[in-house]
């Protein structure tokens, strides 16, 4: 009897294991709040690796938002402060947009160039429902974003970043636009138990 209650023990634990491995929640901590983060492992695997790598090395540590456009999306992932650009360190993924998530308000999605497959480590979190960022077929016009993420805590601190005063910077890189005037920075990024 005490073993079979022990294997029982056992399975509810990593049951429970299973689940917090399935759909992480990350934390940023940024320097107007915190924002928790659910991965969507089941839905978007390669692009949770992905950031949950860059999240363990401690990559977007420093790293500030860069581009804040009120109704639309505030994007980080590339730059520090200075605006030092910091070279992704894995080679790009496979777009995953085609996994039926949608760019709805408070999705976080994977930034990327026109290429489709070239998503690395920048993403964004919608502000509003973007649809017309979402996978609609396999062409380069059609891919869309990968959603691979939803803010389940912390949408105070998302709209507080997205209502804060931006101007045009020249940069190393040229001129970016929407970028907040004084940094909102990230202070930490780490996995945290998904119980929030």
């Amino acid at each position: 009897m005490k073993a079979l209650i022990t294997i029982i023990s056992l399975l509810v634990i990593t049951g429970f294991s299973l689940a917090f491995d399935k759909n992480p929640v990350v934390l940023l901590k940024t320097n107007l709040g915190e924002i928790y983060i659910q991965l969507f492992s089941d839905k978007a695997p390669k692009t949770v690796k992905q950031f949950i790598r860059y999240v363990k090395d401690g990559f977007y540590n420093g790293i500030i938002f860069h581009r804040v456009i009120p109704d639309f999306v505030i994007q980080a992932g590339g730059f520090d402060k200075n605006f030092n650009y910091k070279k992704p360190k894995y080679p790009p993924i496979e777009n995953e947009a085609d996994n039926g998530l949608k760019n709805k308000k408070g999705t976080v999605a994977m930034a990327r160039t026109s290429d489709p497959h070239s998503a690395n480590a920048q993403f964004f979190i919608n502000l509003k429902d973007n649809y017309f960022l979402d996978f609609r077929n396999k062409t380069p016009e059609g891919w869309g974003y990968t959603v691979f993420g939803k803010v389940i805590k912390g949408m105070d601190v998302v709209n507080k970043i997205a209502s804060v005063p931006t101007k045009t910077v020249i940069t190393p890189y040229g001129y970016m636009r929407d970028v907040p005037v004084k940094p909102i920075i990230i202070i930490e990024a780490k996995v945290v138990s998904n119980d929030k």
